[in-house]
């Protein structure tokens, strides 16, 4: 992504937080988001320099784990990841112990999560599907989001305390099944971003960069088809999986060797659990394509 747009003390900013870094360069993720605003990028660049956190809210499919890639590249920095779940419990997060052999002699060795790595390396921690995770769980990082960036390892009870350099990333899908809303304690220790879905131009400029498709009229034809899409979803007509960009790529590049009907098909309109929210895509798709 070219920061060269980007206001000169933002750029500045950026420049001065980046972290060189020897290890775990593989951790440093790809970039490719397009902001719709260059004010979600500005924002999140400002917060996570100053040594907040960043809550990315926002429908599936937006582009929120893109986004968060995209910050690891621009500043340069590993990132780590935690994928919630009612499963999540502490030693996914912090570690676990397990038997080791050291001089033919059996030891206990504990194998450090992402929180400990993340902490100990100064990486950055994204933390996916943040409300996903069962209530009781979070709580045992609440120290590791506050000025304290501390917390005690209940496996080993040492004291972890992050260096320069780690941040914390989080993103959020509202109101859908499994997820619970964000306690006021854990939310307040989040800077929020709200990160809508990219069309127009932005879209058109994803695709090109992202897909393997190249027809210019198709291309014009999928963003149509996102934004009536979109436009559907705010209307209350679908559920906000048919307008996930994610699933707009994949037609797109299926559309490269299939006829985009059945790469939609595939892509977007089997995902649907309704046939009523198939039909209407379907028929979106026939007046495009």
């Amino acid at each position: 992504m070219n920061t060269n747009q980007l206001p000169k003390a933002v750029q500045e900013l950026l420049e001065n937080n980046k972290k060189q870094v020897t290890d775990h360069q593989e951790l440093i993720r790809s970039g490719g988001y397009l902001p719709p605003s260059e004010e979600l990028l500005i924002d999140a660049i400002v917060a996570l320099s100053m040594g907040k956190n960043i809550l990315l809210k926002g429908p599936t499919g937006a582009g929120k784990t893109k986004f968060a890639e995209t910050l690891s590249s621009l500043f340069e920095r590993p990132m780590y990841s935690v994928n919630c779940s009612v499963d999540l419990d502490a030693e996914s997060l912090m570690g676990f112990k397990t038997l080791a052999y050291e001089e033919e002699k059996q030891t206990i060795q504990f194998v450090p999560g992402p929180v400990t790595n993340a902490m100990k390396q100064g990486s950055f921690l994204y933390i996916d599907e943040i409300n996903m995770a069962k209530p009781e769980t979070l709580p045992l990082i609440n120290g590791v989001l506050d000025y304290r960036r501390t917390i005690t390892n209940p496996f080993t009870n040492e004291i972890v305390t992050a260096i320069e350099g780690f941040g914390v990333i989080a993103a959020i899908n509202e109101g859908y099944i499994g997820t619970v809303p964000l306690n006021e304690a854990l939310k307040n220790r989040f800077i929020v971003i709200d990160v809508p879905y990219i069309q127009g131009e932005q879209l058109e400029q994803l695709i090109t960069d992202s897909t393997n498709l190249t027809e210019k009229q198709l291309i014009s034809h999928f963003v149509t088809l996102s934004n009536d899409l979109i436009t559907a979803v705010s209307q209350g007509k679908l559920s906000e999986d048919a307008a996930s960009i994610r699933a707009l790529l994949d037609a797109c590049d299926l559309s490269t060797y299939l006829p985009p009907k059945r790469a939609i098909l595939r892509s977007i309109v089997d995902k649907l659990e309704e046939d009523r929210e198939k039909a209407f895509v379907e028929n979106l798709a026939d007046t495009l394509f």
